[in-house]
Parts: structure tokens; sequence; C-alpha cells
């Protein structure tokens, strides 16, 4: 029998029956189960008064996180572990995590007066699996059914009662196979990288390749070799309009440009019939044409139309929010989340750009209300989804309802706002108006002498004639405005002979560029351009990548660690298929085709784990072949040394002969802020170096004597006064504030990052204010006494080493903001004896105040007019006294943030279940009895010259 069978669904009891007979009416007390308790707030408003609607708080049960899951009766089971048993119909070990237990009670005692139960979880294969999870548990005895709907509006609810339908199988079947398979992979695979890499790491169907995504694109950085080329630009007017153009030609020869380079020798590519200027040929043709005349020899006009983009789908969504926002996968998924469940969004993992006749005129009537109906298309417009292994058809996201609440009167702020107003200009413009343009080329002539012959040049424009779509919404532009005129490119009216006047005339050298690092949005694209995993889960795969140390997340792009050359190099050698996006898309297809019938899971299951080919089998044949050492050395063309993995993070080896003529290995920590790319043989000496030479000073401090030293840790560059010894073990020291370039780095500012924080002055209601540096970056700070104090973050252009006073009180008097960067709604005042202030936030699951650390959600049918003071002070005290708020509820002293330079790692939460050692402490520079610094990687900087 399968371990689906058994759901009782559609079984009514005898008299539900006659009672359904009887009435078409709801039967009396309906409990509605859905995945959140803001998805439930929202829905119950649309529900008659005699249902009740509970939440599950997310997923009920799973496969065992950990060996304290396992439940006593299989704890002795080889299987138990991996939490499928493989040898009996891979029968997966379901429990019920202990956080849930609480929540599965409650849910079972709200069953008890029921008389019809509707799972209402949402509408793709993961709310049907939790549907289906929720059914299992509770085993309930009255009528059940499913209840789908895409957006949370009174219509669509009242639409999806009428329409209830029974449990989806064949999508549990799929999405059950993909948990199952997902952990195959997982369990047996991660515990070899713990033995032959490194302990802690994992692997993952979909993360895995993703992964080596990143390390083929940072392989391709480091095989980059840079070519250089020259062009002129020239600066030219007509009718009183200047222009631009750039060289095309000399003496009919087409000018190089970047695209003619050979990535791997920096050369131009073989065949190549191009000219290349050298510096010296492009200032003496600068000379040669900057003089003569000028004439018009061609131009021409092309006329162009641009049509809108499709709705958003859960990818597109990611990317353009990652793009315009700069949120990143997870941001974008957690508040889309929210504005789903509030009634603001339709449901937002889908693959589909489709849009129901409603959306489409709730959209065609925002464009004619609000830039008129000549912007609006002849006719609807409907797209249809292209994406590889496309599911979920149900509709793109949009605003919800039968008419869309434009984003000014959303009620909206923050990133649920920006987020809202991208999707509504998204959606509204999808029915407009094609945009018009005439793309303008004019060629240029100019007399360059007889030795070098005519050089020809071409000036590029382009010309909005009608807007149509463009007007609501350009895609990879904040503001439609500002894009229409950084797209309209004009020239003037030229015709051929034409001599237009030159102003100037500019040689210009370039570098061709390596292939750009992904960013999560160009990842997002990539990922499903290949077929590989499904959009919804694209968010919490970049986070996982980022949360193992297989990748960092710098100004928006993810830059692999050399862990993740190293597991790559295994995966490749030894499971290719694992990381091949052809195995992986097929692999993502037939768990498509077991969501519509077209695939038995059990078969696949079999085959993909058992038998000579199978997971299972290669693991333990290729065990024994991979040897440790090997795997743990990533080995980087024209180094000098090695890179290893150890415990401790990535170092950079090497044989050397030592004083007494022995062999000994020379050992440096790599910081990790040097990537892959990076590395060269140069930086790589210096590293070593260091280590085998020791640290030197970069200056004295005048007023203590003491050397001040640039040091390179673990987790980056820091500053340190003087070497630890008995009388001093812990020396003064001090991160580099952020995008602080360690060479650059002067005695001057050494010390004035030594001494933070700076005292500023007297702030005029009493108190002092000073100027430091945190673990969150530079802030001031206003110390009221009694351990009282008020923090503000600089912003981009201030330096904590000059910003005044008068600077620092400005800031000061900001508004704080609150939860997530939100700002307070509005201030309900101090409550009597009480030192802070009570304020009104609008956070992603409704309205709140706050007070100090301590936050209190309002209850229904309060809104921000109707709170006062009084009741905000009520419901703070009730959610203090009630021991649920997290630790951050108690009130704490305020402490100003630490460096970051010596500060350990936070030990792994054991709320994420994770089974991995905390991350060792960073380890201060090691010192000799005589308190001497030991040799270890420091950056040599010269003192500023005076």
């Amino acid at each position: 029998m399968s371990r689906f069978a058994g759901t009782g669904l559609g079984a009514l009891p005898a008299d539900a029956i006659k009672r359904e007979a009887v009435s078409c009416v709801s039967v009396a007390h309906t409990l509605v189960i859905v995945e959140s308790p803001t998805k439930a707030k929202t829905i119950r408003g649309y529900l008659p008064k005699d249902f009740r609607v509970e939440a599950s708080m997310g997923h009920v049960r799973d496969l065992p996180n950990n060996a304290s899951e396992i439940p006593a009766a299989h704890k002795g089971e080889k299987w138990a572990n991996l939490g499928v048993n493989t040898a009996n119909d891979f029968e997966p070990l379901y429990v019920v995590p202990k956080d849930k237990k609480k929540v599965v009670k409650e849910l079972k005692d709200a069953l008890k007066g029921a008389e019809r139960l509707l799972l209402a979880t949402d509408e793709d294969r993961e709310g049907e699996s939790i549907s289906w999870h929720l059914l299992q548990l509770l085993s309930p005895k009255v009528e059940v059914k499913r209840m789908v709907f895409h957006e949370i509006t009174k219509e669509a609810i009242g639409r999806a009662l009428e329409s209830t339908r029974e449990l989806d199988m064949e999508l549990v079947h799929a999405q059950e196979t993909r948990r199952i398979l997902d952990r195959l992979v997982g369990y047996t695979l991660s515990p070899l990288l713990w033995k032959k890499v490194a302990w802690g790491l994992s692997a993952g169907r979909v993360q895995s390749v993703a992964v080596r995504l990143l390390v083929q694109r940072e392989r391709a950085r480091r095989a980059f070799r840079s070519g250089s080329y020259w062009d002129l630009k020239a600066r030219l007017s007509h009718g009183g309009l200047r222009f631009e153009a750039k060289l095309s030609q000399v003496k009919g020869e087409r000018i190089a440009g970047g695209g003619d380079f050979d990535e791997s020798t920096g050369a131009l590519k073989a065949g190549s019939k191009v000219r290349l200027l050298a510096e010296a040929e492009a200032r003496a043709l600068v000379s040669a044409v900057e003089a003569g005349p000028w004439r018009v020899t061609a131009v021409e006009e092309k006329p162009t139309v641009r049509k809108p983009v499709p709705p958003f789908t859960t990818s597109t969504l990611q990317q353009e929010a990652n793009r315009k926002l700069r949120l990143s996968a997870r941001e974008t998924m957690r508040t889309a989340q929210a504005l789903y469940e509030r009634g603001f969004i339709t449901y937002m993992r889908t693959d589909s750009v489709h849009l129901s006749d409603q959306a489409i005129n709730a959209a065609r009537n925002c464009v004619a209300v609000r830039y008129g109906k000549e912007f609006l298309s002849p006719a609807p417009r409907q797209f249809t989804t292209k994406a590889r292994n496309a599911q979920e058809a149900h509709e793109a996201i949009r605003p919800a309802g039968e008419s869309f609440r434009t984003p000014a009167d959303s009620g909206l702020d923050g990133r649920d706002l920006s987020l809202y107003e991208l999707i509504w200009k998204r959606t509204v413009a999808s029915q407009m108006a094609d945009a018009k343009l005439t793309m303008l080329a004019v060629d240029l002539e100019a007399a360059a002498g007889s030795a070098e012959g005519p050089a020809s040049f071409r000036a590029s424009g382009k010309r909005i004639d009608f807007a149509g779509f463009f007007r609501a919404y350009v895609e990879g532009s904040d503001d439609p405005d500002a894009a229409l005129e950084g797209q309209e490119v004009l020239l003037p009216a030229l015709k051929v002979g034409d001599a237009p006047a030159g102003e100037a005339v500019e040689a210009l050298g370039h570098q061709t560029q390596p292939p750009a690092r992904y960013s999560e949005a160009a990842l997002v694209k990539m990922l499903e351009k290949e077929g590989i995993g499904r959009p919804s889960t694209y968010a919490s795969i970049i986070g996982t990548i980022v949360d193992r140390g297989y990748a960092t997340l710098q100004n928006n792009s993810l830059t692999p660690s050399f862990t993740a050359f190293a597991v790559t190099a295994l995966l490749e050698e030894h499971f290719p298929d694992l990381v091949d996006t052809s195995f992986t898309a097929r692999m993502e297809s037939s768990l498509d085709e077991i969501s519509t019938g077209k695939v038995e899971w059990l078969p696949y299951l079999e085959g993909f784990y058992k038998g000579e080919k199978g997971l299972e089998t290669q693991v333990l044949q290729r065990e024994g072949d991979i040897d440790p050492g090997v795997s743990r050395t990533v080995e980087l063309e024209g180094l000098p040394c090695v890179v290893r993995i150890g415990r401790f993070g990535a170092y950079l080896e090497k044989k050397r002969v030592a004083d007494d003529g022995s062999e000994e290995l020379l050992k440096a920590t790599l910081p990790v802020e040097i990537t892959p790319a990076d590395l060269d043989a140069e930086r790589a000496e210096l590293i070593l170096k260091q280590k085998a030479n020791g640290p030197e000073s970069i200056g004295v401090d005048p007023e203590t004597g003491e050397s001040v030293y640039l040091l390179f840790g673990q987790y980056g560059p820091y500053l340190q006064l003087g070497q630890a010894s008995e009388a001093t073990p812990k020396p003064k020291r001090a991160s580099l504030p952020k995008g602080s370039k360690p060479d650059e780095m002067t005695l001057e500012d050494a010390l004035g990052l030594l001494r933070l924080p700076r005292h500023l002055g007297e702030h005029p209601g009493g108190g002092k204010v000073q100027a430091g540096l945190g673990r969150f970056g530079p802030y001031v700070v206003h110390d009221k006494g009694k351990g009282e104090k008020d923090y503000r973050s600089l912003k981009g252009d201030d330096d904590v080493l000059a910003i005044g006073l008068s600077r620092a009180l400005e800031l000061l008097a900001e508004p704080k903001r609150g939860r997530g960067g939100r700002t307070a709604l509005k201030d309900l005042g101090t409550p009597e004896g009480a030192e802070e202030a009570v304020q009104l936030f609008n956070g992603p699951y409704g309205l709140y105040v706050k007070q100090g650390k301590v936050n209190a959600s309002l209850p229904e049918g309060t809104t921000a007019d109707t709170i006062t003071l009084e009741q905000a002070v009520e419901l703070l005290a009730a959610k203090a006294s009630s021991g649920k708020g997290s630790s951050r509820a108690r009130p704490t002293k305020a402490t100003a943030p630490k460096a970051s330079a010596a500060k350990s790692p936070k030990p792994a939460s054991k709320a994420s279940g994770s089974t991995k050692p905390a991350k060792p402490a960073t380890k201060p520079p090691v010192t000799t009895k005589t308190g001497r610094l030991r040799a270890s990687a420091v950056r040599v900087i010269k003192p500023a010259s005076s």
C-alpha cells in the first residue's frame, strides 16, 4: 500500500450527508486552517461568523533534523539518521518538531467542536503538502475539503468557498519526492565532505550546482587577461545643439573595441580584421583631425517599437527587486509573503505571466485614469510563459482585487511600499501601449592628413516619439520619468553634406574587464534559464550558500570562497552528474512529471539512489579513492604556493629551506577579504613574507611611544597599538572602516581610529556627544547619563574622524528608525514615570506599538487613528509580563557597538537545527613568552610623508 493512502478525503458521515441534502448553507462551526497568523487574521474578515480560522505556523511535520528528534522506536535503525527507510519503499520518517507540538495540540482541540474542516494552505505543491500532513496528524472524522485561492480578497474567498475540492495527491507525491530526494543527496554527500574537506559543510541537489556556477565565473575571472585599446571621442555642435561622436574607422579599417579581444590572452582574437590603436597613434590622430573640417557622410533614422514586459513571476520579481531596490531574494520573498497575507498582492510563488480578465480590466482602468486612454494598448494584452519547466499555472504576481489600490492609497511604507509599487507599476504597464522610438545614426568624416587618411566617426542617438508604457515602468529603473530622459539622446537635424563645428577631440584609453560576478538577480536568472530548481526555492538556496560560507555577498555580488572551489572540484571529479546543469535540469523535469502523473515517484527514487549507478553505490565506491589532502587543496595557476582548507579557513602553504638546511612548511592564514580571483603571485608572496619575517610598524604614537601595527586577521585588517605583553595582554585595537584601503592607511588616520570614540561636545539637552566605530559601522551617540544612550549611524558622506558637533546633532535629531528600518507612523507620547516614548509602527504583520525593546501588535479593530497612549501602555505591559517576547524584550543597558576586529563569532543557534560546530573565535596575534609578536600575516604601510 502506498504511504500516501488512507487520506479519508471526501468521506462524509451519514448525518452530514443528510444535512447537505436539506440545505446548501455552510455547515455551522467550520474550522479553516491556514499557515500564518497574518493570513488567518486577513481571511477571518471575509468569512461567516461561525467559521473559526487557525494557523499551523508553517509545516507541522518534517524529516528529523537531528538525532534528538528521532523517535526511540527507530533510534537503533541504520537509516534513522537519514530519515528515509530506503529499504522499505523510501518510507519517510516524519516527526513533529518540539516547537510544533503545542500548535498541533491546539489544532486538535479546535477540531473537536467542528463539523467541517477546510484546509486553506497555499495553492502550490508545498501548500498541498502541508495540507496532507495536517490531514495525517489530525485524523479528522468530519468532512474535509481543500480550499484554494491566489489572492485574499472578499470576492476571492467567496469563490473559494463555493469551489472546494479534494486534496491533489499528485502534487503531494511531487513535493514529497522532492523532499526525499533532497534529503538523500544532502545527507549522503555532506558527511563525505566533512571527512574529505572540512567539518560542517553541506551539499545539495540545487545548492551544489549554484555554487559551481559561481566557481566557474570566478575561474573565468582568474583566467582573464586584460587587453588595452584606444579610441577617440569628438565633441561637435550644429545649429546650437552639441553632440558627441566616436571614432569608428581609419582608412576604411574598423577600430578595435572591447569585444574584439580574447579573454584568455588579452590580445586580439585570431582573424580579427580591425585596427588596434596604441596611445601614441591615438594622440597623433587627435592632432591630425581636431583642426580639420568635419563633413556628414550618412544619416540614418530607424523607427523601432518597444513592447511592455510581462507581469512579474517569482523569478522576475526577485531579479527586479534586486536590481531596483537592492533587496536580496530572501528579503523580496519575505516582503512579498507579508503583502500577500495582508491582501495587497496575489500569491507570490508562481511561474505564470497570465492575468485574469478581472486583473486586466483593473489594470486598464488604472491606465485610463492615471495616464489617459491614449496610453492604453489597442486590445487587452495576454502573455504566455516561456520559462523551462514552468508550473503552478494560476496567475502572475499583481495587486489583489477587482480594482487596484494605488501605492499612494495603500497605507504602506518602507520596503512594503517599494515592493508593492514595483508590482503595481509592472502590472499596469503590461496593459499600456507600445513605446515608439527612432534610432538615430550619423556618420561623419574628418580630414586626417595624407599620412593617416580619412577618419570616420559615428554619433548615435535615440528619440522617443511616443512614451507609451515607459510613462509607468522602465525595466531596471526606479524613476520612469528620469529613465525617459536618460533613454532619449537627441542629435541635431543633420543631412549629408553638412559641416558641423568641431569643438574638441579627446583620446581615450580602455582596459577590457573580466566577466562580472553574479549578482543575486543574475544567478536567479541563470538558474531559471537552465531549468535548475524552482524559483520559489531560490531565496533559500542563495541564503544557504552564503550562510554556509560558500560565498559572500558584497556590493550586490556573490563571491565564491576557497572552500567553494575545493568542494566543487571534488564533486566535479567524483560526482560530475550532481553538479552538471543539464543533469539537474532533467531531474527537475522528472519531478514536474511526477506532479502530473506522467512519472511514478517510487521507481524514480529507486533508479536515482539504488543500483550500480545509484548515488548510494557511487559514494561507497569512491569514498576510499578520495585523498583528503588532495581534496583540501586548491591549486591556482601562477601561484608560488598552494591554498589549503583548514579547520579555521583557507591558508597558504609553501615549502622552504630552514636555517639548518632542512625542509619545512611555511603556512599563512588568508584574510577573508582576499578572493580566489584576486589572489595573485605578488599578493601571495607578500603574505608569506610577512608571515616569515614578522610585522613592521606603520609608525610610533607620539603620546604613548608605542608602535602602531596594521595586521591581517582571519576577519580582515585591523590596527593594534603596541605588542601584547604580560602588562598589556590585550593591546588597543580598532577595525578599519568599511571601504578603507589598507594600502592607503596613514599613521595619522591609524591613530585617529585607535583613539575612537571622539568627544564632539555637549548636547543642548544635557550629556555628551561622541563619534565612534562599532560592529555595525561608524556612529554618533548621545550619552545622556545613567547608562542611557541614543545612537545614529553615519551617512555615506560622513567621516567618523572628521564629523563635528553640528552635524552629529543633525543626525541625532532625525527620528530613530524602528524594526526593519521603518520610521514611526507617530509618537504616542511618553508615559508618566517612563524615560522612553511609545511609538506606532506599520510592520509586515500589521500595526504595532514599541517602547524601548518591547513590541506589541494592535488588536483587531484598532487603527492608527484610534489607538491611544493608555491602550498602548496596556498592550506593552501585557506583552512584557507574558514572557513570550524574545530576549530583546528584556530591558538592557545601552552599550556602544564593539569593534569587530577582535569579536568572536557567536555559536550556531540551536533554533537553526544546525549540527555543525560553532566557528572558532578569531585569535589575536600570537605572542612569545617575552611578549613579542610572533610572525603573522600583516601589511606593511609606510608612514605618511610630512
